[in-house]
């Protein structure tokens, strides 16, 4: 059976998705139902932490740092990530009442989107595109006929690989938020 680019890539990483942000609902109904919604208001603390921690991946790749193999460390930033941003979901729930902590929230979820495209479309819809021309190669189908047959796959894979130009400047832009977002909670904290 010939799957499209569209289901066999496309869709599991919206599921992928919605499973982030279906783990928030469920966390955050969990701690309403057993009145610990207290607990929400410090996840941000720990999923901003591990957040900071998946950058050694970023780190490793721009030669900043030179331990840890860039594929274990790249694993390790999707999964910190992943959690890290559970977390501060959880944290967020529905009780942000200021524009800054939205605005930090709403760049997180873009900065997600954007890393989760790099992450799991690119490098399997290359693949899965290569296939699909090997294929068609052994089928006896000229160059032409190969590209035409290819030619929505290919133009969805073009538009994918416009993700960096995205991806870094809202990850600044996440970062500046949220440490903004961070400061003013430690400059308006009531300390007693």
């Amino acid at each position: 059976m010939d799957r499209s680019l569209v289901s066999k890539e496309v869709i599991p990483f919206l599921l992928l998705f919605g499973s982030l942000i279906l783990a928030t609902i469920i966390i955050d109904a969990l701690l309403h139902q057993f009145d610990l919604v207290w607990i929400g208001r410090y996840l941000g603390i720990p999923g901003t932490i591990l957040i900071l921690l998946s950058f050694f991946y970023s780190m490793r790749k721009r030669k900043i740092i030179n331990f840890g193999k860039p594929k274990a460390l790249l694993v390790l930033h999707e999964t910190l990530t992943w959690l890290g941003a559970l977390m501060v979901l959880v944290h967020a729930g529905i009780h942000v009442y200021s524009i800054l902590p939205w605005l930090a929230l709403i760049a997180m979820i873009v900065n997600i989107v954007s890393g989760m495209t790099g992450q799991f479309l690119l490098d399997r819809s290359r693949r899965f595109i290569n296939v699909k021309r090997e294929a068609y190669s052994q089928q006896g189908l000229s160059g032409k006929a190969i590209e035409r047959e290819l030619f929505w796959d290919a133009t969805t894979f073009d538009l994918m690989k416009r993700w960096r130009t995205v991806h870094l400047p809202i990850t600044l832009a996440f970062a500046v938020l949220g440490t903004t977002h961070i400061l003013s909670i430690f400059l308006f904290w009531q300390w007693k």
